[in-house]
């Protein structure tokens, strides 16, 4: 580098020669800077340390250059691709050549080429990824998505008898979104939808459907929500498997109803989903109740509540005429006559027994009387008989008694005499 002792103050030149460099990028500045080779060569000692990863990814583009072979490889659910580099020697391991649509899995090492600053990534080995192994990662994702309990029935929440407005996420301009709308109009005309129109394959399908998702979710007026796809191969409906698609719909608030395909696709959306239909139509019939049959229901529970009403009728007017019919109502005054009646005889049946105890009583009565009469001192004076009395008034009873001169009172039947004992 050249001093800039001979520069005037106020202007920028190249930095003044180090002794020493910084040791780390933290520590560079403008008059102690890294050479770009250092940084260069930094970099590619930090990227080699990074160790060889499987990654799995879409084959985009593929060009075949002598001994080399260059492929674009693009992940299946997001906007992220990679170039890769792969020497004939490892093409050569494939049992069939690779074409453009492969999904496959690559051993991929970061290398960075010093003299231009270049990441390539090269791959060490690459396979096609068969049906086969497709079917067994989705049978590992079901079970251990199955064992946190995201299938489970009692989680699962019951559909409105009658929606309202219904949510549709669908592709664009699609048969199953035609489907659905049809088929639901022509069994309840009422019926509202909200539609999304999203990709239903491709690397953007799961984003773009987890986004209608969450925004018909967040509408209080939609009270269904129906993921609708036609058939297509078990490639085109890995989306609909995606394991931040399954949380997301065990997440939502409202129903979803899962409508992939035909009755033999079997996506996991269907066993996270509230309901599973066998295809779009399936979901129009089984989301809203048929006004037809409705109506057919309506005019059966009327003729059904009529006979009710008619038989409630007739057995209370029988039981009311049977009711009328009883003498108490017919002729009310027989049991008020009786009564009356009995009352009269058990008050003359009173009044007798009264008068016969009160002459029973009085010839008692008199009977005592005869006995008191012919007890009493005045009927044995009657008889001729007097008491004589001293004069203390006491009974005389023994003639010793009575001294000489004592005065007496003798009383007879009618009156006293006064009498001296000589």
């Amino acid at each position: 580098m050249n001093h800039n002792h001979g520069l005037v103050h106020g202007e920028v030149g190249p930095p003044a020669a180090k002794t020493t460099l910084p040791a780390t990028a933290m520590e560079t500045t403008a008059e102690n800077p890294w050479p770009l080779r250092m940084l260069s060569q930094k970099l590619k000692t930090h990227i080699e340390r990074v160790p060889p990863t499987w990654v799995e990814g879409q084959v985009i583009e593929l060009n075949r250059r002598n001994s080399v072979t260059y492929l674009t490889l693009r992940d299946t659910e997001a906007e992220a691709s990679f170039s890769l580099m792969a020497f004939n020697s490892v093409m050569a391991r494939l049992e069939l050549p690779l074409e453009p649509g492969s999904r496959v899995v690559a051993q991929l090492k970061p290398e960075l080429y010093v003299k231009t600053g270049r990441l390539s990534m090269q791959t060490r080995d690459i396979r096609p990824v068969g049906l086969g192994d497709l079917l067994a990662r989705l049978e590992r994702l079901r079970q251990a998505l199955g064992r946190e309990g995201l299938f489970d029935a009692d989680r699962k929440k019951p559909l409105p008898m009658l929606p309202h407005r219904i949510g549709l996420i669908t592709g664009r301009d699609s048969d199953a979104k035609k489907d659905v709308i049809r088929n639901a109009s022509l069994r309840w005309p009422a019926v509202a939808f909200e539609v999304r129109e999203v990709a239903v394959q491709g690397v953007n399908a799961v984003s773009q459907v987890m986004k209608a998702l969450a925004e018909l979710d967040g509408r209080p007026d939609v009270d269904v929500i129906v993921i609708a796809r036609g058939g297509g191969s078990l490639e085109d409906l890995l989306p609909f498997s995606s394991e931040d698609l399954i949380r997301a719909v065990a997440a939502a608030a409202t129903p979803v109803v899962s409508a992939i395909g035909h009755e033999a696709d079997r996506p996991l959306l269907d066993e996270v989903a509230d309901l599973r239909a066998s295809t779009p139509t399936d979901a129009a019939k089984r989301i809203v109740p048929d006004v037809n049959e409705e109506l057919t229901r309506i005019g059966r529970a009327r003729q059904m509540l009529d006979r009710r009403v008619d038989h409630l009728i007739r057995v209370e007017s029988e039981r009311l005429a049977a009711l009328r019919s009883r003498p108490v109502l017919s002729a009310p005054a027989t049991m008020v006559a009786s009564r009356a009646e009995d009352i009269t005889r058990l008050t003359q049946r009173a009044r007798n027994c009264m008068t016969s105890a009160l002459h029973r009583d009085a010839d008692r009565v008199g009977h005592l009387k005869a006995q008191v009469r012919a007890l009493s001192p005045q009927n044995t004076l009657d008889r001729g008989y007097a008491v004589v009395q001293l004069p203390d008034g006491s009974i005389l009873r023994d003639s010793a008694d009575a001294a000489p001169d004592t005065r007496l009172r003798i009383r007879v039947a009618v009156g006293e005499v006064a009498a001296k004992v000589i």
